[in-house]
């Protein structure tokens, strides 16, 4: 190379970053063989080498310049120039540097329980812990009360004298938390009102973003720029056909693990992830190397009327971003994030094929965003121009006010290319949901419909059977609705399957007329309540939209108010 300064080369390297064609991987081949002796002089420097290398990883134009990329990073936590800055790359998810994170009780357990030895409580952060102080007698034993009631030392050395000498803070408090006598709901709700910061400390397997990829997807090599063309997003949805491969428990483990250690050098804590079954998991893919996870939640977990899947984004096995759909009504609410490191690649063409995905899967014809994923209180979705991204896609909103002021800045983007709508306006237009219809318009979708009315009338029937007893009511809910559905016995049901039918019974004993629907039509009922808690979600989707009068007593409810 003829420049060898390092700052030059990483410089160069970023101009390259869409190019591909003739020439190109022999241009980036020549900068990563020189980058990777060489040391940047800044943090930020080495952050950028880091993002770029992982964006060739997903995006390579040869088996050459994909391994040099490999090659970097394999050996990324041991450059001289990353421990120079190791302190200013603290929480930048690279390997070889520390995690700061308030994790949620799931996130927490998940990593305690392959990371014992890393996991510390961030004292400094936390202060002096009058959280945890307040429930020491609830997380130790009845024995040792005369020592907790006698002296008034602080938290962290009450810690620090209780646990054991081979464990860290951090891992006995989630393991005396774990051991707590009360429901799992109950122990979630109390570990994260005390939000314990954490400290993660790097080591050779814990979750980074160094690291992400999964082993099992083939790749396919760049030869042409990125599409960053915006699709007929209607026509491109019905045209595409997914290849869907139903996937073992075992990788359906590997790929649950993959997707949760995917959130944490983000700081995020995805429940669906932390939640799924390995026994829902399946990979949709797309030929051309993009492909995604996609994970069912384990039935006790479910939602009591959407279904709920998460999608890991993979390109040529790298994680890109990920996906959270729910599903009813044949329609589909969908939150689509991509990585901060991948933005701008593709993504209006990679979107088309989320939608794609959940209208082979769930059979959804209509779609919609959420004002929190449109920018609504969300800086982040602001910034990134999320609003915008959906309106030029082809989504409206239904709101009048919302519908008058798109368009006001529409005239105005179009008057004068550099104007830039106001945070504050932005905020505005994504504070009503945005909608996607493959078919005729209609209103009997998620977004429109109330779910919470539903919600009322099932307690009201709770409450008309039960009062504060509703462990009682549901057991008369349940006799009630096997009366009504012909249901004998469900000895030979799975627990999901039964778990779902004793949850769906106060629905059923308050759905109007089912007890005049045909015998067909209310075995078909007991079929819906019973998939809730199958092996997938989607097959109860699929029943519940496939049932007529199903779907119109049910949105009798959500329309009447209780």
């Amino acid at each position: 190379m003829a420049n060898t300064d390092p700052s030059s080369l990483l410089a160069e390297l970023e101009v390259l970053r869409n190019s591909y064609g003739a020439g190109e991987a022999g241009r980036k081949l020549a900068i990563l063989d020189a980058l990777e002796h060489r040391r940047l002089p800044t943090g930020a420097e080495v952050r950028q080498l880091h993002e770029r290398l992982c964006f060739l990883r997903a995006y390579p134009d040869s088996p050459e310049v994909l391994a040099a990329v490999e090659r970097l990073l394999g050996g990324f936590g041991a450059r001289g120039d990353l421990g120079r800055h190791r302190a200013e790359l603290a929480d930048s998810g690279i390997a070889g540097t520390v995690l700061y994170f308030r994790f949620f009780w799931l996130t927490a357990r998940w990593l305690v329980a392959r990371w014992p030895e890393a996991l510390s409580i961030d004292w400094k952060e936390l202060g002096k812990g009058e959280g945890i102080e307040k429930i020491l007698h609830l997380l130790m034993p009845w024995s040792e009360t005369p020592g907790l009631d006698s002296f008034a030392f602080s938290a962290r050395e009450w810690v620090d004298r209780l646990k054991g000498d081979a464990e860290t803070d951090a891992s006995f408090v989630i393991h005396r938390f774990a051991a707590m006598e009360m429901g799992e709901q109950a122990r979630e709700h109390l570990y994260e009102e005390i939000d314990i910061p954490m400290a993660l400390s790097p080591g050779p397997t814990t979750p980074a973003r160094t690291r992400e990829r999964w082993a099992g997807s083939p790749v396919v090599f760049r030869t042409r720029p990125l599409d960053r063309s915006r699709p007929d997003l209607k026509r491109e949805v019905r045209a595409l056909s997914p290849r869907v491969r139903a996937v073992g428990e075992r990788e359906g483990e590997k790929l649950i693990e993959l997707a949760n250690a995917c959130m944490v050098p983000r700081h995020r804590d995805l429940l669906a992830f932390l939640n799924a079954d390995a026994r829902d998991v399946r990979m949709v893919g797309f030929g051309d190397g993009l492909e995604f996870a996609v994970v069912g939640t384990a039935p006790e977990r479910r939602l009591m009327l959407e279904a709920v899947y998460a999608a890991l984004t993979l390109h040529n096995g790298v994680p890109i971003g990920y996906v959270l759909f729910s599903a009813f009504f044949g329609s589909a609410e969908v939150a689509y994030n991509t990585f901060e490191t991948f933005r701008g690649a593709e993504a209006a063409r990679n979107y088309a094929r989320v939608l794609a995905m959940v209208r082979v899967l769930l059979g959804a014809e209509s779609f919609a965003v959420d004002p929190y994923q449109l920018g609504h209180n969300n800086a982040e979705g602001q910034e990134s121009g999320a609003w915008w991204f959906y309106y030029k896609l082809g989504f409206r909103a239904r709101d009048g006010a919302v519908r008058r002021l798109a368009r006001e800045e529409a005239l105005k983007v179009r008057a004068d290319r550099r104007y830039r709508t106001s945070r504050s306006t932005l905020n505005e237009l994504a504070s009503a949901y945005m909608f996607l219809q493959l078919g005729r318009a209609r209103r009997d979708v998620l977004g429109e419909i109330s779910l919470g009315n539903i919600g009322l009338h099932i307690s009201r029937a709770l409450a008309d059977r039960g009062g504060s007893d509703r462990e009682g009511a549901l057991d008369w809910c349940s006799e009630e609705a096997a009366e009504m559905l012909g249901v004998r016995s469900v000895r030979g049901w799975s627990a999901g399957e039964r778990l779902s039918w004793r949850r769906w019974s106060p629905l059923v004993v308050a759905l109007p007329g089912v007890r005049r629907w045909s015998a067909a039509q209310r075995r078909a009922l007991r079929d819906v309540a019973r998939a809730k808690g199958g092996r997938r979600e989607s097959d109860f989707v699929r029943l519940f939209d496939a049932h007529a009068a199903l779907r119109r007593a049910v949105l009798e409810l959500a329309a009447e108010e209780v």
